[in-house]
């Protein structure tokens, strides 16, 4: 993710570079001249990651392969939102600063403002305008995104504002940037990121994001595995074109609620039904096994994902860890495998539990693995075992080829692993891990 972000950001950089270099500012002092190239530059910073971002936001399938699956694009779409918008706060901070360098050096030197007269006149003090009121809304977005404690529900109609707000800023660059810009590299960037934010915006707000995936069905089966975890069996209408165990999809119980994401805990048998086993985890999951019937109406889009052990390198060991309900992909590839377990790796499978003994999901996973003997199940229950660490792994698994884990639990737990590895000599692991945030 850092490598993509940062190589979109060195091209948009070294298209305004090129047209800078090749139109200088000319009559200008030092301090304005700077000044005036920051301003454009965090502005074409701000604008071309808030395009990526409502792009990514359209679930592109055709981006999965590349980019390694939906998780991933959803964690550059987040991440693009996040950096645009500290960069259009950065942009609006510079915009401020003409009071301060006056104070300092006076006017002489500063560059004239462009005078086109007309309509275009009355557009850029719109644009003006636009920019400085989306920016303050922006700002207040970040901010109820990050805080968590914000009902998920709540914070899905206030995104649904973003396609609005990316016009108000679309509107700012394209009659507030230079007119040169429309002859250059620039230009020719800045027009295709306005073309391709706006399809998207229109996109996000006809509600056709996703719509060619989506397929409706009924609830067949509710049950509560445990406290706080529910399985819900569906069965899909004939347009249903099947998944890949590992794979995810967006789930619509209610239509107030919207789509929440939840993992594939099944094979694809052919007869269009699919499981989900879902944790009280947050403010819509809490009590759901109430709120969900058999013969319930379901709307479900996907599949999405490439959470597949499939993609590991053949000769590297391989090493599956699931923390909690993060077990429910490798359930899909265990079922998977029953009927070819001869195609089934050689692995090592951490299933990390508080307590074994109420745990549903132990029993299933013993018998699932029982018949597929080159896969070594190990349940780590933190009542009674010492929590698995990067230590123990390396213990483990020094000696043999190199591992490649591939990780589905908690994200602090990710971490712990990760960086544990790191100090032990063992960063080029090769980590998978099911990293999906809606937020």
């Amino acid at each position: 993710m850092k490598t993509l972000l940062a190589s979109f950001l060195a091209l948009v950089t070294l298209a305004w570079a090129i047209t800078s270099s090749s139109s200088p500012a000319e009559g200008a002092s030092l301090p304005w001249a700077v000044r005036q190239e920051a301003l454009y530059l965090t502005g074409l910073w701000a604008f071309s990651l808030m395009s990526l971002a409502i792009v990514l936001a359209t679930r592109p399938a055709w981006l999965e392969q590349p980019l390694g699956g939906m998780d991933r694009i959803y964690r550059v779409h987040k991440w693009s939102g996040i950096l645009a918008i500290s960069f259009a706060a950065l942009h609006w901070l510079i915009e401020m600063s003409d009071g301060v360098i006056k104070s300092v050096v006076g006017r002489e030197g500063r560059l004239p403002k462009e005078h086109e007269g007309g309509f275009l006149e009355i557009m850029r003090d719109v644009a003006e305008d636009f920019g400085e009121w989306a920016i303050y809304a922006l700002i207040a977005m970040l901010v109820l995104t990050l805080w968590k404690r914000l009902p998920y529900r709540l914070w899905r109609y206030l995104h649904h504002a973003m396609p609005m707000l990316y016009g108000m800023l679309a509107i700012h660059a394209g009659f507030l940037a230079p007119l040169d810009y429309w002859t250059s590299a620039i230009g020719a960037l800045l027009a295709l990121f306005i073309a391709a934010g706006t399809v998207s915006g229109l996109r996000s707000l006809s509600g056709r994001i996703g719509r060619a995936r989506q397929v409706e069905g009924n609830i067949e089966v509710v049950r509560e595995q445990a406290s706080g975890l529910t399985e819900v069996v569906c069965h899909l209408e004939d347009s249903w074109r099947g998944h890949q165990p590992g794979q995810f999809a967006f789930v619509t119980f209610d239509h107030v609620e919207g789509a929440h994401p939840f993992t594939i805990a099944c094979a694809d048998r052919g007869d269009r039904r699919i499981t989900f086993q879902i944790k009280a985890l947050g403010d819509y999951t809490q009590g759901l096994a109430a709120r969900l019937a058999a013969g319930q109406p379901v709307k479900v889009e996907g599949p999405y994902g490439r959470f597949d052990y499939r993609r590991g390198t053949r000769k590297s060991e391989q090493v599956w860890i699931a923390g909690g309900i993060g077990v429910t992909p490798f359930l899909a590839w265990l079922e998977s495998l029953q009927e070819a377990p001869a195609e089934a790796p050689a692995a090592h499978f951490y299933y990390c539990t508080r307590q074994r003994d109420d745990d549903p999901f132990v029993a299933r996973l013993e018998s699932l693995c029982a018949a597929l003997p080159t896969i070594r199940l190990h349940v780590v229950s933190t009542d009674r075992d010492r929590p698995l660490t990067a230590e123990a792994l390396h213990a483990r698994h020094a000696g043999e080829r190199q591992p490649e884990i591939w990780f589905c639990g908690p994200r602090a737990f990710a971490q712990a692993l990760r960086s544990g590895l790191r100090g032990l000599g063992m960063g080029r692991v090769r980590f998978h891990q099911e990293a999906f945030e809606m937020r």
